[in-house]
């Protein structure tokens, strides 16, 4: 498996650091599906949970500009990926793990 992970996504290694958590996709039973998103960590107050700002820009047709917007969304961390708030992270879509839940960390990029 040469620069692929257990959880099959190019570029994204296994941390070395190991974990029991159930809804770890690397020690755990948990399968990821669907688009990859990139963060900034922004709060980690939560027992294994993250809070995640995504920017991107919208175009604004009236004005012919684009904007820039943010949304907010609540993803699962791992205990074998250490974050702080600053942090960049890449995550991934996942089964529903609780109410606002339904995403989970694959790597820390900064």
């Amino acid at each position: 498996m040469s620069n692929t992970s257990k959880i099959g996504i190019p570029g994204v290694t296994e941390p070395s650091k190991k974990c029991d958590d159930p809804h770890c996709p690397f020690h755990g039973n948990l399968k990821t599906h669907g688009r990859i998103f990139t963060g900034t960590v922004i709060k980690n107050r939560m027992t294994k949970a993250i809070t995640v700002q995504i920017d991107y820009n919208k175009f604004n047709d009236k004005y012919q500009r684009y904007e820039r917007r943010n949304t907010k969304t609540s993803v699962h961390l791992p205990p074998c990926i250490d974050v702080v708030p600053g942090d960049v992270v890449r995550f991934m879509q996942c089964r529903k793990i609780s109410k606002t839940i339904s995403s989970v960390v694959i790597q820390k990029l900064q």
